[in-house]
Formats: structure tokens, C-alpha cells, sequence
């Protein structure tokens, strides 16, 4: 009778050692989303987080690609016992370009660009490029993104000839 009575507490006492054992303390939301906001806050204080479940939910702004997935690392490696998963919804916005409207510094730009080309004239009215004259097909794409480069509204190569 003795014997049952150890073997039962024995295995009583295993079990709920075996229980507390694989209790684990889980973290709240609140916690693990300052715990993240933390790891990313020092340079982008724009990136808003939300925790629910593990699962980190990012929205913002960043300038690049490489931002965008280096933050999602950074969130990963905040707390990857307790970070499931990260949505990341953070657009990517790229820098506009200026396009130049001022006829009198777009046209000493296109002289410059088009001085390899005698054969093509290309004028110059309100931020946009007319090109007119001749041109050789292995060239027309050099000269124009030479012209693009210079950012005007538009480039008009449809007067132009192809030979």
C-alpha cells in the first residue's frame, strides 16, 4: 500500500513538474510592440507597429527597398522567440524627379547633348524637346537618353528620320 502511495505521488509530482516546465511565460502585445518599436525606433520614427498574437503588423514610409526588408529583419531579430511573423506594409516611395521648365538653361543643355549629332536639330518651347532631322538607327537610342537625362516634360523624337 506503501508503495502506491509513493508511486502515485511520484507521478503526481513529475506531472506537474512536467507542466510547469512547459508553461512558458508569454509576452503581451503591448510589450512585444515596444519591445519592437525599440529596435527600430532610431532611425525610423515614422514606421508605425502593431502586435497582436506575435504577429507584427508594420505601416510607413521608406525611401528604399533595402529600408523596407532591413526593417523587417530588424523586427525578426527584436525578439525571435516571441515574433511569429512580420506583415510588412511599409511602401516604398521613390524620389520625384524634377522635370527643368526653364527654356533658356534647357536649351543650352540640349545643345551640349546633341553636339555628337550634326545631322539632328532639336528646339526647345515650354520644357519640351522637338528633335527634327535625320539619324542613324544604332544611335537615335544614345541620343535620346542623352535628352532624357536632362528631365524635360517631353521629348518629341517623332519628326525625327530613321535610316
Amino acid at each position: 500500500m506503501k508503495v502506491k502511495k509513493i508511486i502515485s505521488a511520484l507521478a503526481l509530482t513529475l506531472a506537474i513538474a512536467c507542466a510547469a516546465v512547459s508553461c512558458k511565460s508569454k509576452i503581451s502585445d503591448a510589450d512585444l510592440k515596444t519591445k519592437v518599436e525599440a529596435a527600430i525606433s532610431a532611425e525610423h520614427s515614422d514606421i508605425s507597429v502593431d502586435a497582436k498574437d506575435g504577429v507584427i503588423t508594420l505601416s510607413g514610409t521608406v525611401g528604399t527597398d533595402t529600408e523596407k526588408q532591413e526593417l523587417e529583419k530588424a523586427v525578426k531579430n527584436a525578439d525571435e522567440k516571441n515574433v511569429k511573423s512580420v506583415v510588412n506594409n511599409i511602401v516604398v516611395e521613390t524620389p520625384q524627379i524634377e522635370t527643368s521648365t526653364d527654356d533658356t538653361d534647357l536649351i543650352s543643355k540640349v545643345t551640349d547633348a546633341t553636339k555628337d549629332f550634326p545631322t539632328v536639330k532639336a528646339d526647345v518651347k515650354d520644357g519640351v524637346i522637338t528633335v527634327t532631322g535625320s539619324l542613324e538607327q544604332a544611335r537615335v537610342q544614345t541620343l535620346k537618353m542623352a535628352l532624357d537625362a536632362l528631365h524635360p516634360k517631353k521629348v518629341d523624337m517623332s519628326a525625327l528620320t530613321v535610316k
